[in-house]
Parts: C-alpha cells; structure tokens; sequence
C-alpha cells in the first residue's frame, strides 16, 4: 500500500483523504468521519507546533504516519495523524467516528453514552472508545501495531464531503479547515470558540 500521500505538503487536502479510514484499537474500529488539519511553524497560530519544536509536539515533526497524542483539560486524550513531509510539522486531528467493529467493548468504556452514535462523537469520545492514552504517542499507525490506521474500505466521494471552521481553538478558529462526511449522524456538533473572561479586578 503506497502512503506516501500522507507526505504532500497540502495538510488540508490529506485531511480531507483521510475521512472513511478506519482507525483500530483496544479491541475496537472506529472509521473516520470528521477531520480537522493543522499546519506547523507556518502560519497556523492554531497549531502546536506554531511556536517550533518542543518534547510534546516533538512526533508532529515527521515522519508522516505516526500518532501525535495530547492530553486537555486536564482529563481527555486526543490523537492525531502525522502528515507532511519530515521536517515540517502538520498533523489532522481525527474528531469523530462510528464504532464499526467492537461495539460491546466500546460502550463498556463509554458506559455514560445512551446512544451507539455518540460513542465517538468528538475528539476525547473518539480516544475513549479506542482505549488510546498517552502510551500511544509516536507509534506507528501504518504498520501491524496495537493501533492501526488503515483504508476506507468505500472511498468517500468529494461531494460528500463538507467543510467548516475548526473547533476549540483560540487563533484562526475561522479557518475551515474542520472536515466532514456530510449529514453523518456521528458528526460532533459545532461550537464557536468563546474566549474566557477574566473577571473585574476590584
């Protein structure tokens, strides 16, 4: 299988391709139905590498295929795809899916979800069900690995495909750069980012 794709230097687009993959774990298979891309260094205030490498964005440098994993808020996982070509920082978020294989396994690890469709609706679910944590930083997706990363078995048509601004950012939140397969029921919903107030000072 040649993924040297995930290599081009069009984030957006490799996001985009990535929609209808499925991604496995911990017994469960979620393929993929909502992407969101981030650039690096260049441009993308948005992204973790917009301030150039550290030890937690370190994987986002390349090579394309691994897993960059983070955790926010204090309590929840999110996994990305690394894409680009090494050196370049840029890696798609995978923000939802449908639980295609591994059903019981997913809702026992989701046992507050009273609906099949929001078992990985958004970024954290979507980490949740697969059981991935901070272990899975830097492995390789493409390979035999626990966590693998592999083909849509039905490739989404493009005009099937719809695009918006990005979720949860606080810099070019406006960029539409969030992708989706259109009217999927797995799809989390959108939520302008609202930047915090800090209270009056007295």
């Amino acid at each position: 299988m040649d993924y040297s794709w995930l290599s081009a230097t069009d984030v957006a687009e490799t996001a985009r391709n990535l929609l209808g993959w499925e991604i496995s774990a911990g017994g469960v298979t979620v393929r993929i139905t909502e992407v969101e891309a981030y650039a690096g260094t260049a441009g993308d205030p948005a992204s973790h590498a917009h301030r150039g490498r550290t030890p937690r964005n370190a994987v986002m440098f390349g090579p394309a295929g691994h897993a960059y994993v983070y955790f926010t808020y204090g309590m929840h996982w999110c996994v990305n795809v690394v894409t680009g070509p090494e050196g370049e920082a840029s890696a798609v978020l995978l923000r939802a899916g449908e639980v295609v294989d591994g059903l019981d396994t997913a809702r026992a690890r989701r046992t507050a979800v009273r609906r099949d469709v929001d078992l990985a609706r958004g970024p954290a679910r979507l980490c949740a069900a697969l059981g991935i944590d901070k272990s899975v930083y830097g492995r390789y997706l493409l390979g035999d690995g626990p966590v693998r990363l592999r083909p849509a078995s039905t490739p989404v048509p493009a005009g099937s495909v719809s695009a918006g601004p990005r979720v949860g950012v606080t810099g070019a939140h406006d960029v539409p750069w969030r992708f989706w397969i259109t009217d999927d029921p797995t799809v989390s919903t959108y939520r302008r980012h609202v930047p915090r107030r800090r209270p009056a000072q007295p």
